[in-house]
C-alpha cells in the first residue's frame, strides 16, 4: 500500500536481555515498512553510516550489559547485517576521531572489529580530502560547511545513534548523532566554533540537510539521562527506525517522555532551542506527530524517565543568549575595522571587545577561563574571514534580540 504521509517512523519493544539474533528480528520487523529508505539504499552504489561510537575505550560505561552513552555492539552487528542483505553497495562508517593527527582513528575506535566483521570500510572524518558542501536552502546557521569528500560520495546515508539527554541540546538522537561529520583541527574547525550557545541548534540542521540521513535507527535499549557523557544509565528496552532524521526524532523524543514541539526554555531544552523544532520550523521534516506514520510496539510511555539537567538558572542562559548575539551584531556592523586588524585569524569578542586574537583559538584556553572577567556576558567566537567564506546567518542573531 502506498504510504500517505510523508514521514514513517517505527518503534517496538525489544528487551536489553535480547540475543542478538532476536534484537536483529526486532530491527528488521519496525524497517520492513520504510519503503523510502530501503529504495535509496537498494539503488546506492556507496552508502555513508553514521555511528554514535567514538568514546576513549577506558572511559565505556555500561549499564544492564549494554553500552550506556553508545550505540551498543549488538545494535551495530543487527543494523549491519540488515544492510548487508539489503544492498551490494559499498558500505562505509564516517566519524570524527579525538585523536592527534598521525595517530587517528586512535583508541577511541573501539567499534573497528564489529565494522571488519561486515567489510565496513572507516574513513576519518576529520583528516582531508575535504570538500565545502552548500547547505540546500541556503542553510540555517551557515550558508556552508567544510566536510569529509567521501560524505558527497554516497548515494545514501544512515544515521544509527543512542537514545539520551544532553547538557546543551536537551536531547540526543539521530539529528545530533550528525555533529561527528565536521572535521575538528588542525583541518576543521574547533568543536566549540560550532557548539556555541545559539549556534547548535541551527547547525544540526544544516547537516541534516547536507547528509540526508535515509535510514534512522535509534538504540533505545539502554541509554542515558541528564547529559550525553557520564549522565545517569536508563534501561528503555526499545528500538527506533525512521526514514527521515527529524521524523524519527521526533519520535524519539515522544518515546522518552518530551512533547517534540516543545523548545527553549522549557525541560529539556534548558539552554538552547531544539534543533528538531528549529530544522521543522524552517519546513526541513515535522514534530506533529499526525503527520508521521508512526506506529509502535509493546511499549509503555515513557519507555525510562528522560531529562536533561539544570547547570544555570534560566535568567542565566537568557543573559547569555542576548549577549552573544550583541556579540555576533557588533561584529557585523564592525567587520571593517576588526578585517584590518585581523583578517585571517579568529577573535574571541565580549561586550564589544576583542579579548583574544589568534590563528589557534585552542591557545586561547576554556571559553570559562576566558569569559571569567565578565561571567555574565557570553564569549563569542568568530573566524575573520575577509571572503565570509561560511557564509553565517546573522539574522538569527536579530531574531533572538527581537523576542
Amino acid at each position: 500500500m502506498k504510504d500517505t504521509k510523508d514521514y514513517a517512523v517505527r518503534a517496538t519493544h525489544c528487551s536489553h536481555k535480547a540475543s542478538l539474533d532476536e534484537i536483529y528480528q526486532k530491527l528488521k520487523e519496525i524497517t520492513a515498512p520504510l519503503s523510502r529508505s530501503w529504495e535509496k539504499i537498494e539503488h546506492a552504489k556507496k552508502v555513508g553510516i553514521k555511528v554514535n561510537m567514538q568514546f576513549r575505550t577506558q572511559s565505556i560505561r555500561y549499564i544492564g550489559g549494554r553500552r550506556q552513552e553508545l550505540v551498543d555492539d549488538d545494535v551495530l552487528r543487527a543494523s549491519l547485517r540488515l544492510l548487508r542483505e539489503r544492498t551490494d553497495a559499498e558500505l562505509f562508517a564516517l566519524d570524527t576521531s579525538t585523536a592527534p593527527p598521525g595517530q587517528r582513528p586512535g583508541g577511541d575506535f573501539n567499534t573497528k572489529p564489529i565494522l571488519d566483521e561486515y567489510g565496513v570500510h572507516y574513513v576519518e572524518a576529520g583528516d582531508p580530502p575535504l570538500e565545502r558542501y552548500k547547505v540546500p536552502g541556503g542553510g540555517l546557521m551557515f550558508s556552508e560547511y567544510q566536510l569529509s569528500s567521501a560524505l558527497g560520495e554516497a548515494d545514501a546515508f544512515v544515521s544509527i545513534a543512542k537514545m539520551k539527554n544532553h547538557g546543551f541540546m536537551g536531547i540526543t538522537l539521530c539529528l545530533k548523532n550528525l555533529f561527528g561529520l565536521p572535521p575538528i583541527p588542525p583541518h576543521g574547525r574547533l568543536r566549540t566554533y560550532f557548539h556555541h550557545v545559539i549556534r547548535l541548534s541551527y547547525v544540526l540542521p544544516d547537516l541534516g540537510m547536507i547528509a540526508q540521513p535515509c535510514l534512522n535507527i535509534i538504540d533505545g535499549l539502554t541509554g542515558q539521562a541528564r547529559m550525553e557523557w557520564n549522565g545517569e544509565g536508563r534501561i528503555a528496552d526499545c528500538l527506533v527506525a525512521g526514514d527521515h532524521v527529524i521524523a524519527t526524532d521526533a519520535c524519539g523524543s515522544h518515546l522518552m517522555g518530551t512533547d517534540p514541539a516543545l523548545d527553549w526554555p522549557h525541560p529539556p531544552f534548558r539552554r538552547d532551542r531544539s534543533p528538531v523544532a528549529v530544522a521543522a520550523e524552517h519546513g526541513f521534516g515535522t514534530t506533529n506527530l499526525n503527520e508521521i506514520d508512526f506506529a509502535m510496539d509493546g511499549l509503555v510511555l515513557p519507555v525510562a524517565e528522560f531529562d536533561s539537567a539544570q547547570t544555570d538558572p534560566p535568567q542565566v542562559i537568557d543573559q547569555l543568549r542576548r549577549t552573544a548575539s550583541e556579540q555576533a551584531l557588533f561584529y557585523r556592523e564592525n567587520r571593517d575595522r576588526l578585517l584590518d586588524a585581523h583578517a585571517g585569524q579568529y577573535i574571541f569578542l565580549q561586550d564589544g571587545e576583542v579579548i583574544w586574537s589568534g590563528t589557534d583559538p585552542q591557545q586561547a584556553g576554556s571559553v570559562q577561563e576566558i569569559a571569567a572577567r565578565k561571567e555574565d556576558q557570553a564569549v563569542w567566537l568568530k573566524l575573520v574571514d575577509p571572503d565570509e567564506r561560511e557564509g553565517e546567518h546573522m539574522e538569527v542573531y536579530e531574531k533572538i534580540l527581537a523576542a
